[in-house]
């Protein structure tokens, strides 16, 4: 029969912690290592992207999500750099990629889900940045996901769905909407009109005036609706009512004003109103339409002298020289400055700098609405 020996076991016991001891150190140094990798690579590429080198931060970045694939930060910063770098579908794969995980915690995958709507915006996916934004709704991203879709359905010129976006938004607490909404019911007026639609376009306008009383544009559309159908009179009521509201808006339909007033004949009732306000904000424009009803050759001069003397620009210059264009030199020389006056007589948004001919309630540049003063770059 087999006896123990004690003395193996005193000696096994001391060999078996050494063992163990050696092999913890082991694994224990590795951890470290690998602890020490991942945030040297991360602190890298921060380091990079603070130096301006993109390129460089985009490698210390993707060698860190290589050394521990289940950093969802790391995937967050590569993810947002490749969106700013214009890298829209690597930023697409990133962000899919971390939504396929089933161990992401819930606000991640919200993060996640609100990062692959804004790539799919980005990319000029608007049907699939459409369908993520929705999903969110509800979520930690409600408020934001609404904004995005709003912002959606105004490119896409759907306005009854921006109307919704809007009154949502506002019933969340995300501000006033009021001024935007009104704009969007004026694009609908406009789109009845188009159809024929007289009473839709009524309707229409009546939400505009509901939504926001500070609002220049459905004076402005109204009028021109009563002067195409031959209301002149109450063209003319619905742009006095502009001007008592919004009276620097009015310069933008003074040619029309004018040409309403002599359709309905209250020339000298509109030639004094004009007088006013080109008083109190001189404007080529509203000069032009004083000239409508007082087409005098003199009289027209002389205001066009004191427009120049008030506002030296070279668009009041182009209006004087207009008037003594007698022969081939003085033709020229307005020729001359016309050409030299045509980039400072356009409008420009306040916001993003765009430059346009024509006046745009919606910057084409930056999609902000009231972006465009009603005055010309160099009637400031």
């Amino acid at each position: 029969m087999f006896e123990f020996d004690v003395q193996w076991l005193l000696l096994a016991l001391p060999l078996a912690f050494a063992l163990g001891w050696i092999g913890s150190r082991i694994d224990l140094h590795q951890w470290t290592r690998e602890q020490r990798a991942e945030p040297r690579a991360y602190y890298k590429g921060l380091s990079l992207l603070l130096s301006e080198q993109p390129d460089k931060a985009i490698d210390a970045f993707i060698e860190a999500v290589q050394n521990d694939p289940d950093t969802s930060e790391l995937h967050f910063a590569l993810g947002n750099l490749f969106r700013r770098r214009g890298e829209f579908e690597r930023a697409i794969r990133v962000h899919e990629h971390l939504l396929q995980r089933g161990d992401l915690r819930a606000a991640d995958r919200e993060r996640a889900r609100y990062a692959l709507a804004q790539d799919f915006t980005k990319a000029g996916l608007f049907d699939r940045a459409e369908e993520t934004f929705r999903a969110l709704e509800g979520g930690t991203y409600s408020t934001e996901a609404t904004l995005a879709l709003l912002q959606l359905h105004e490119r896409a010129r759907d306005w009854r769905a921006a109307v919704s976006d809007a009154e949502k938004l506002e019933r969340a607490g995300a501000g006033s909407f009021g001024a935007r909404m009104a704009h969007h019911w004026c694009e609908l007026a406009l789109e009845a009109d188009a159809r024929a639609d007289g009473a839709d376009a009524d309707a229409a306008l009546a939400r505009a005036c509901e939504s926001s009383t500070a609002g220049a544009r459905p004076w402005v559309i109204a009028g021109q609706r009563h002067a195409r159908n031959g209301r002149h009179a109450a063209a003319m009521a619905a742009w006095n009512e502009l001007r008592q509201r919004h009276p620097a808006a009015f310069v933008l339909v003074a040619n029309e004003y004018a040409a309403s007033a002599k359709a309905c004949a209250q020339a000298g009732e509109a030639l004094a109103v004009l007088g006013v306000v080109h008083a109190d904000q001189p404007s080529r424009d509203l000069l032009a339409a004083i000239d409508q009803l007082d087409p005098d050759p003199q009289s027209a001069r002389d205001r066009h002298a004191r427009l120049l003397s008030r506002q030296p620009t070279l668009g009041a210059a182009v209006t004087v020289l207009r008037d003594r264009a007698g022969d081939d030199i003085d033709r020229a020389v307005l020729g001359v400055v016309e050409r030299a006056a045509g980039p400072q007589a356009r409008y420009r948004c306040a916001a993003c700098g765009f430059e346009a001919q024509r006046y745009f309630w919606q910057c084409p540049g930056c999609l902000g609405w009231d972006t465009f003063p009603p005055q010309r770059i160099d009637e400031f």
